[in-house]
């Protein structure tokens, strides 16, 4: 039965105009946005410290607020945690997003505004489908239900009424009633603790629903989709759900996993980026055929972007949209109605266009090889080893790589950790081929193989099945936001990883 009428389609570009101003009028929408900040900003004990009351302009907004990590906020946050109001944002914060980033075992707490739900996640969503039926008119899209891959929710034990989980699970418990009318699973299943009966309790509970689309990290999609195949018996998901149109991911790269989803899925379903955050709703894909994300303009975030080089800098340099190179590196800085203020958010971005602007992921600020003047990153990694899976026809599952560094004996290089749908028949010439990706993708890379003079050819090690999720779960990370690191430029995961495998 369908839910909604075609109706919807031409509602939601009725929506487009107000997208198209800000794509139209980028820095005005960007500056107009820094200015409702600080208004808001000025009223709070953080704003009072650094004197907001008296900033008109960029300029001085640059000079008067330094740059922030996680750590040098967390003693205000710790405050509002404890109750205290009016100390990065000037309206009550009862939610806090949960996220241990990729390679920390401790947890982050990023404060949830009123503001944040409304006027930065709720209205990017609406923005998704926005864009999407302005592409897609004819979609039937929303005649079915969304399939949400939630996070877990706990209520915070030091102070009633403050809450905190997942993202997903923030967003999930603030949503408008009516949205369970186009979702599913229930809320009880959406946000169960437990991963593994999770999956189970998800793929019975929805394999009956009429579902078009599913949004969530690809490497817990997959195994939820593996699963209801698994149960049902059929060939591809399309066989399960005949209407399913589109698949919404974000969190990692798709690259390494795209093939896979196309033939678990089957003809016919489109692929959506959308880059939503623990710390905001940052950018959506807007043309399915061509690269990057359309980065979000007029959503409660005002954007700077520090070059790389600058990072770990006294007085780090950051620059505006105005001044953004196509195809280089920078570590994208935020400040948001939720009251991060200045904040590095950790992870690197490259404009791929800036008419409108649009960017993709490329790696993290501490996710990296460059052990050798290398400077690998997680693009450059993720495009070698796809491309790598396809010359041999294989399935990858999942990654990591950290360098192997030099001895008295050896020359270094870096060691690859790689978990196959089905290993190699010849994991030699599979090396050899990755080499050869890597190489042609980072020039640095390159001149450091010359002659095996400071990198040697990577070694990598097939690891077994489950190996990976076996690792996520020894370290309380199954499910939600947790992803595999990619990169690193030590060597503390390789080897825990290393040894899980040796007793599998």
């Amino acid at each position: 039965m369908k839910l909604f009428s075609p109706a919807l389609s031409r509602l939601a570009q009725l929506r487009y105009s107000r997208i198209e101003h800000w794509e139209e009028n980028p820095i005005a929408a960007q500056r107009e946005v820094l200015m409702d900040l600080i208004s808001h900003g000025q009223y709070t004990q953080f704003g009072v410290k650094y004197q907001f009351s008296e900033i008109f302009n960029l300029r001085k907004f640059k000079a008067t607020v330094p740059i922030h990590e996680y750590e040098d906020l967390k003693p205000y946050i710790d405050q509002i945690m404890n109750g205290a109001e009016s100390v990065l944002w000037n309206t009550p914060v009862e939610w806090f997003a949960k996220s241990s980033g990729t390679t920390s075992d401790k947890s982050k707490f990023i404060p949830i505004t009123k503001e944040n739900i409304e006027d930065n996640h709720f209205q990017a969503s609406k923005d998704v489908l926005t864009i999407f039926y302005h592409e897609y008119p004819d979609s039937d899209l929303l005649t079915g239900k969304g399939l949400v891959i939630g996070g877990s929710h706990q209520v915070h034990p030091i102070k009633d009424g403050i809450q905190f989980g997942d993202l997903s699970a923030v967003l999930l418990q603030n949503s408008p009633f009516w949205s369970s009318l186009i979702r599913t699973p229930e809320l009880s299943i959406a946000l169960m603790d437990e991963w593994e009966e999770k999956i189970e309790s998800l793929a019975e509970s929805t394999i009956q629903e009429e579902v078009s689309s599913i949004a969530g990290v690809p490497t817990w999609s997959m195994v939820l989709l593996k699963r209801i195949l698994e149960i049902t018996g059929k060939n591809n998901i399309k066989e399960v759900w005949p209407n399913f149109e589109l698949y919404i991911h974000g969190g990692v790269s798709f690259t390494p996993y795209k093939e896979q989803f196309e033939k678990i899925i089957g003809p016919g379903c489109k692929y959506l980026e959308i880059y939503n955050a623990s710390e905001g709703f940052f950018a959506a894909q807007n043309n399915l055929e061509e690269e990057g994300m359309l980065l979000l303009l007029q959503h409660g975030i005002f954007y700077e972007f520090m070059p790389i080089e600058e990072y770990g800098k006294e007085s780090p340099r950051t620059i505006g949209l105005d001044k953004v190179e196509i195809g280089k590196n920078y570590a994208i800085v935020i400040s948001t109605n939720s009251g991060l203020w200045r904040y590095l958010v950790g992870d690197t971005i490259q404009f791929v266009k800036k008419n409108p602007f649009k960017i993709k992921v490329s790696g993290r600020l501490k996710q990296f090889m460059n052990a050798f003047g290398e400077e690998v990153i997680a693009d450059n990694s993720d495009n070698a080893i796809s491309q790598a899976c396809a010359t041999f026809g294989l399935v990858l599952k999942e990654y990591t790589a950290a360098p192997i560094y030099m001895s008295e004996h050896h020359s270094g290089a870096h060691e690859w950790l790689i978990e196959f749908e089905k290993n190699p028949t010849n994991l030699d010439a599979f090396i050899v081929e990755l080499d050869k990706n890597l190489q042609a993708l980072n020039s640095d890379y390159e001149a450091k193989r010359h002659k095996n003079i400071a990198l040697s050819l990577p070694k990598v090690i097939a690891v077994k099945k489950g190996c990976f999720h076996e690792w996520l779960k020894r370290k309380g990370k199954l499910g939600g936001q947790h992803k595999i690191p990619r990169l690193s430029n030590g060597r503390e995961y390789v080897e825990q990883i290393k040894l899980i495998n040796e007793a599998l």
